[in-house]
């Protein structure tokens, strides 16, 4: 009886200890499992965080898209993206008023896109100077070519300004709305996480070293971006330089015209900026300038450009330039040519350059910014990268005809403005000014491509080929001679010489056949709520405007 007593107080007390040990291993093992649990969601609350993209300098503010640069295309797209609801972070370099000799002329085409975005009042209170055409001048002879305007509203025209008045009043728009943040701050590098942007590294106006983040980062930074590399493979040109002078209370031969001459060896140009200043653009072929410091540059211009110059205006420009006031700024010239990088896209200058004698950068940059906003507007999830980075391959699609039109004409333009020792060359540079001079379609036409109204491409070419064939036909007009005909010959040759190989760095497939391209035809993504897609669409000022539009591009 005792031996059973042992026996079971022996198997009682063995069985509490083993459910004591057990107990104690299931604690231990819940508490190891709880904490790598708990880790995870850490993990993953710090990845929402970084999806989110919380600015990282101390306002916990969230950010959907980080823009570099608040120049014409920065502050544009920073005031576009914030009227859809977007929550913007703008880093600008510099946020005073810039001082700058290019960026003044908007031709009409680009403030058709001014209005699309809703912008058309930053060109008011800024003694902004209606446009209305072009003045060409040529061997003492002129002609006036004037933007068709007839079927636009009588507001619509070009504008031109002092660039920094312009920029500001964009700025400051941009500032009102309570999503856009504008920021002085200088970005050192683009955060880059598997192969993915995830925002910048920035230095404050202070000196403090900080990142933000964000799904998508935007770089504009102008002409002389340091970000480009990484998101596309750039080949800047420097054809030119333009020296700049500021002609004071003077009057145009044309008032409210842009003024082209001709000259040798290359163009001049006057337009006004102010109601009391026109802005003068003399081109110097190649790299090197006459000095500045030792007055070559002031001789240059006294002797060599000033008796090119029409004299209604000969006497301002001499004064000009004994004022010596003289600014030189390089005219670079780069095709798009983009790396598609998740996370990132390029805007403006920074992506896309053309030579700056037709004023065409601004209404690219604009008309860039009204295709963005269209596809990225269904968007409400801007964390998806996929759909993002498809969309922003539609971007790179979607921009190439405009685009690309606009920037042929100036490239080819220049070429053929060129003065030349060529016979070729410049028996094109004379059936150019001719066959502009001879009215209706033959100015209209290439008007209408230079004013970004119409900027097809085929349109660009029959032109182009037109006036070629124009001088050919003078040629062999009344007889023609062997010496005539060779030419002739030459001088379709030297046409093509000079616009294909700009075709061709824009490339053939995008400028003339996008629709073969799939990236064209993409849809808008389907809303993961009819809600989120409600109240999206409803702080959207201009929905009814672009919800038609999404894909609506002239080719």
């Amino acid at each position: 009886m005792e031996a059973a007593a042992i026996v079971v107080d022996h198997l009682f007390l063995t069985t509490f200890l083993a459910s004591l040990f057990a107990s104690l291993f299931l604690y231990l093992f819940s508490k190891q499992r709880r904490s790598r649990e708990n880790l995870k969601r850490s993990e993953r609350t710090q990845s929402r965080i970084d999806e989110t993209l919380t600015v990282k300098s101390g306002d916990g503010v969230g950010v959907d898209i980080i823009i570099v640069g608040a120049g014409v295309a920065g502050a544009a797209l920073a005031h576009t993206l914030g009227k859809e609801g977007r929550r913007v972070h703008v880093i600008e370099r510099d946020l005073t008023e810039p001082d700058r000799i290019v960026g003044e002329l908007l031709q009409p085409g680009g403030y058709l896109k001014l209005i699309e975005l809703g912008l058309e009042d930053c060109v008011k209170e800024i003694d902004a100077q209606r446009v209305l055409g072009y003045a060409l001048f040529k061997d003492g002879k002129h002609t006036k070519l004037s933007y068709p305007l007839d079927q636009f509203d009588s507001d619509v025209a070009g504008r031109s300004f002092h660039n920094g008045r312009f920029v500001q009043r964009m700025r400051e728009k941009a500032s009102t709305l309570p999503n856009v943040r504008m920021e002085q701050g200088t970005v050192t590098s683009l955060v880059e996480e598997n192969g993915i942007i995830k925002g910048v590294q920035y230095k404050t106006k202070d000196g403090q070293e900080l990142k933000s983040f964000a799904p998508l980062t935007i770089v504009c930074d102008g002409c002389f971006s340091n970000l480009r590399r990484s998101l596309c493979k750039p080949k800047v040109e420097v054809p030119s330089n333009f020296v700049g002078l500021v002609l004071e209370n003077c009057e145009l031969p044309f008032p409210n015209h842009g003024h082209v001459v001709l000259g040798d060896p290359s163009p001049i140009l006057f337009y006004p900026i102010s109601s009391s200043e026109v802005r003068c653009l003399v081109d110097v072929p190649g790299s090197k300038l006459p000095s500045l410091a030792s007055g070559e540059m002031a001789t240059y211009l006294k002797t060599m450009v000033a008796p090119q110059v029409p004299p209604q205006i000969r006497d301002a420009f001499i004064s000009a330039v004994e004022k010596g006031n003289i600014r030189t700024m390089p005219n670079r010239s780069m095709p798009a040519d983009p790396i598609p990088t998740p996370g990132a896209l390029l805007l403006g200058d920074a992506f896309n350059m053309r030579h700056p004698l037709t004023g065409g950068g601004m209404t690219v940059a604009l008309s860039d910014i009204v295709i963005l906003r269209n596809l990225l507007h269904p968007l409400t999830n801007l964390t998806d990268k996929e759909s993002l980075s498809k969309y922003i391959e539609s971007f790179y699609t979607l921009r190439k005809p405009v685009a690309s039109t606009i920037n042929t004409l100036a490239g080819a333009l220049y070429k053929v403005f060129l003065a030349s020792p060529d016979d070729a060359r410049s028996e094109m540079r004379r059936a150019c000014f001719d066959y502009l001079s001879l009215g209706g379609v033959c100015s209209s036409g290439p008007v209408a491509l230079l004013s970004g109204l119409n900027p097809r491409p085929m349109s660009l070419v029959l032109h182009f080929f037109a006036v070629a064939i124009f001088g050919v036909g003078r040629l062999l007009v009344p007889l023609p001679s062997v010496k005539r005909l060779w030419l002739g010959a030459r001088l379709i040759s030297s046409a093509s010489g000079i616009i294909f190989p700009i075709i061709k760095a824009e490339g053939v497939r995008q400028m003339f056949f996008p629709r073969t391209i799939p990236a064209i035809y993409r849809a808008p993504p389907t809303p993961s709520s009819p809600q989120r897609w409600l109240n999206h669409k409803l702080c959207s000022e201009d929905f009814s405007k672009c919800k038609n539009s999404l894909f609506a591009v002239t080719v």
